[in-house]
């Protein structure tokens, strides 16, 4: 079988440099800050994703009741979490208490002060963001189940349906 045609040859003679390939004008970029950011922004996803969809968090709002909120963010600092529009919102400096239910009967509560609240219109929510009441009941268990989650967030990864079984007896 003939080559003939089907190489590619390089000249060898050096081109000119253009002036962007001088010496001295090429640049390092160093892409390992950027991609810890990605990691970490995908850490936060997943661990926002297990926090809204299997943690229960429930607060009494005025007027309305137990009402379900959905948790935004959560650490030994405070936490976030949103409330939508028709449920209303809390107002800054009020000391809410917040439930953590762990299956549809048991919780525990913690206390929070709110430090802001803002409205989120593509989302229809008020977003308040809360510190944890220093010395308020539950502090110590909502701040081991915080490490709990910090934790277990390191290796968290989302189900994208990719196991297949395969071989399985049809009968």
């Amino acid at each position: 079988m003939s080559t003939e045609g089907k190489v590619l040859t390089f000249p060898t003679k050096k081109a000119k440099k253009s002036s962007s390939q001088k010496e001295g004008n090429a640049s390092v970029v160093d892409i390992s800050e950027k991609r810890q950011e990605m990691i970490n922004e995908e850490r936060r996803s997943v661990k926002r994703t297990i926090l809204t969809e299997f943690i229960g968090v429930h607060t009494v709002v005025p007027g309305a009741g137990l009402q379900k909120c959905s948790l935004h963010d959560i650490s030994v600092n405070g936490v976030s979490f949103d409330l939508a529009k028709a449920q209303g919102s809390f107002k800054v400096g009020e000391e809410v208490a917040l439930r953590v239910y762990l299956n549809h009967r048991t919780f525990f509560s913690f206390l929070v002060k709110i430090r802001s609240q803002r409205f989120v219109e593509d989302e229809a929510v008020f977003r308040h963001g809360a510190a944890m009441v220093q010395g308020s009941f539950n502090l110590e268990a909502i701040e081991h189940f915080i490490r709990f989650m910090e934790s277990v967030s390191a290796s968290l990864k989302t189900d994208r349906g990719d196991v297949i079984v395969s071989n399985l007896d049809h009968q």
